[in-house]
């Protein structure tokens, strides 16, 4: 696993959550307010949603270009959900980080896991909603799917929330706001972390 103190100098901080958390909000929100921090885009198979734009908010591409890109070990981490494939590209983090920024991910359990493979001094946050029901309304509210494909997230929201437990940070989102000033003070505290500034301290002591 590489350390970030001597392999990459940007902090890592992963967010996962289930969907309808609000963890796509919270993160939007802590971007415009801590301009050390870069999202790391993901690239998705699927279609944009109202709202989406390519390269802001994901890279749409076509699953043969994906598969060609999973073939060529382009993916840090990589999954399919509801059969759209996701994942995260190296090239796109290794540039971030060598241009001297801190890189937000916003992925699933699965790609968490991966990138917590990889990179052991990542910080990893999870996003809880208030109540399972609250959850179920925030869900039904998107009303963009159908019954079907909604079970499914239910579902799978339910095995999602079982792996706060492995996360270093969980956040109970009950209030966009208050969820989105614990985020940064996550960020914050962590990188005035003691280990992260050891040539810093080494300057000052000797």
């Amino acid at each position: 696993m590489k350390e970030l103190s001597s392999d990459i100098s940007g902090l890592l901080v992963v967010v996962s959550a289930p969907s309808g958390t609000g963890k796509t909000t919270i993160c939007k929100e802590v971007l415009k307010i801590v301009p050390e921090l870069r999202f790391s885009i993901s690239c998705t198979t699927r279609e944009p949603r109202k709202g989406e734009k390519d390269g802001r908010d994901y890279h749409f591409i076509s699953r043969e270009e994906f598969e060609e890109r999973i073939s060529g070990g382009d993916f840090i981490e990589w999954a399919e959900n509801h059969g759209h494939l996701y994942g995260t590209l190296k090239k796109d983090v290794e540039s971030l980080v060598k241009e001297g920024h801190d890189v937000l991910f916003d992925v699933d359990p699965r790609g968490a896991k991966k990138l917590k493979s990889q990179y052991n001094n990542a910080v990893f946050v999870f996003i809880l909603p208030p109540s399972i029901d609250i959850l179920k309304e925030r869900l039904k509210k998107r009303g963009s799917e159908k019954d079907a494909v909604m079970k499914a997230r239910f579902e799978r929201a339910f095995k999602e929330i079982r792996e706060v437990v492995w996360y270093d940070y969980a956040i109970f989102n009950d209030i966009i706001d208050e969820s989105v000033d614990v985020l940064k003070s996550i960020y914050k505290a962590e990188k005035n972390r003691r280990e992260r500034l050891t040539k810093r301290i080494t300057n000052i002591i000797g």
